[in-house]
């Protein structure tokens, strides 16, 4: 990876880092995504691991969360925000664009939740389409209207999974509790008869197999890191804002909580190298916004 540009001081736009943030290590799916179609780009990832999980926080607090997050990448120059958590696009993302907009550069930001909705209102036969999600993002309704604005005739079954990112975060991804947790959160939407299923949480596509192999072979499974990926490129062209180094890109990541462990079980989610992790105190976030 090349040398790059002091991302806490200026330099020119194309040349800063993409900011992405996450509750923990389940974003890094999405980063993976992002580093496999934009190359050439630099990119800081923080984890908010110290208040892991997001997925039973109230919308006021993940939207204060996310601000404080996106406030921390700000700090370090980011000339666009992917939010990689799909609790913190379902509650906070419109308030967070809004936010950021007001801002001195500018910056937009992207979520989850309406690349996932396109793909799958794309993908189904039957306009029959399933959600497993955290319950904040279930009950937050973000999904439905994401749909609903694009295709009206879809009906979205959901199903809220309360512990399911905490077991796949753990590394007990294959052991009987998980394969138990993920048999009863595809019983009612093989019930509904869904010919697409949107893996509403990042940590999910770490389970891919194991959801195909239950929900069945030809049941469509989407997620968000190809489509988000694509909607970042897009992003970026249309605001002149892609980097102009040849070459590859570097990478780096801050986190709220263990250090250790965050590189311990990033490197999994990741699968690629993993660099030297940056603790980030929970106090200075939580004094940034």
């Amino acid at each position: 990876m090349r040398p790059s540009t002091d991302i806490a001081g200026g330099g020119a736009p194309r040349r800063r880092p993409i900011g992405v943030f996450d509750s923990g290590v389940g974003g890094l799916t999405v980063l993976h995504e992002l580093l496999v179609a934009l190359p050439q780009e630099d990119f800081v990832y923080l984890g908010d691991t110290a208040r892991f999980p997001y997925g039973e926080r109230s919308p006021a607090e993940l939207e204060q969360f996310s601000a404080q997050m996106a406030e921390e990448l700000l700090r370090r120059r980011a000339k666009l925000l992917v939010v990689a958590c799909n609790a913190a696009t379902s509650a906070a993302l419109p308030a967070l664009a809004r936010r950021m907009m007001e801002t001195t550069l500018g910056v937009e930001v992207i979520g989850v939740v309406r690349p996932e909705a396109l793909q799958a209102v794309a993908a189904t036969r039957t306009g029959r389409i399933g959600l497993l999600a955290t319950p904040t993002t279930v009950a937050s309704g973000a999904y439905e209207r994401a749909i609903a604005e694009i295709d009206a005739h879809v009906t979205l079954h959901a199903v809220p999974c309360p512990t399911l990112a905490s077991i796949i975060q753990a590394g007990r991804q294959f052991d009987e509790l998980a394969v138990q947790t993920v048999r009863e959160a595809c019983a009612p939407l093989r019930a509904a008869e869904v010919d697409t299923v949107i893996l509403g949480c990042t940590h999910y596509p770490l389970i891919r197999l194991m959801l195909q192999r239950l929900l069945g072979p030809s049941v469509t499974l989407v997620s968000s890191g190809a489509a988000l990926a694509r909607q970042v490129e897009h992003a970026l062209s249309t605001r002149g804002l892609r980097t102009d180094h040849d070459g590859e890109g570097e990478y780096r990541f801050l986190c709220t909580g263990d250090v250790d462990g965050f590189r311990e079980v990033g490197t999994r989610f990741l699968q690629m190298p993993f660099g030297e992790v940056e603790h980030v105190g929970l106090a200075h976030v939580e004094a940034l916004a």
